[in-house]
């Protein structure tokens, strides 16, 4: 329970650390075009996206397909499984995944870091585009969700948590591999 506690700890930390050193800051320059919930929504991924990217080329290519252990992701994998949400699970807000894409199998297609660092941004311009094309209007339509209900404003809350419980993921790894997050070096010099 200590170490779960710990953990947890250690998490806020970083979850404070991470939002007053980010490079990118939405919440004072804003998310052109878009307001409300959405636009909340807009602005964490837009840090997320920053923050998967910086990480991912802090990480020599090399260590892409490490792993903290067997039957876990590698770094190549994390990466690879936060672009296909990215992809997927905006079509429950009526975003398609794009024409000739195919996300199935996606984590292990490729350990390739250039490859993997230019599907991330591709894949965060597509939830940037799926977040803005959304009517607020549809933010409360509801449709059967995992045995239950969800509407579209829960899918944008899924989306975003299921990328920071992986960003958290990858920056437990980078530290593990003796990898410091940019935005720590960042803290330092300032």
């Amino acid at each position: 329970m200590k170490r779960i506690l710990s953990a947890f700890g250690l998490f806020l930390i970083t979850v404070g650390a991470v939002r007053v050193t980010a490079q990118v800051n939405p919440y004072k320059d804003g998310t052109p075009g878009v307001t409300g919930y959405r636009s909340e929504v807009l602005a964490e991924v837009t840090i997320q996206e920053d923050k998967f990217t910086r990480l991912a080329e802090a990480i020599p290519a090399d260590k892409y397909t490490w792993r903290p252990a067997p039957d876990v992701r590698s770094f190549a994998e994390v990466f690879l499984h936060v672009s296909a949400a990215n992809y997927n699970v905006y079509t429950m807000v009526g975003t398609p995944v794009p024409a000739g894409l195919d996300v199935k199998g996606f984590e292990k297609s490729t350990t390739d870091k250039a490859k993997i660092i230019a599907t991330l941004k591709d894949s965060f311009t597509h939830a940037k585009k799926a977040i803005t094309s959304m009517s607020d209007a549809d933010l409360e339509k509801s449709f059967p969700w995992f045995g239950g209900k969800n509407t579209e404003r829960g899918v944008l809350l899924f989306v975003v948590r299921h990328a920071a419980e992986h960003l958290g993921q990858s920056i437990a790894y980078a530290r593990v591999a003796g990898i410091v997050p940019p935005w720590t070096e960042d803290a330092k010099k300032k």
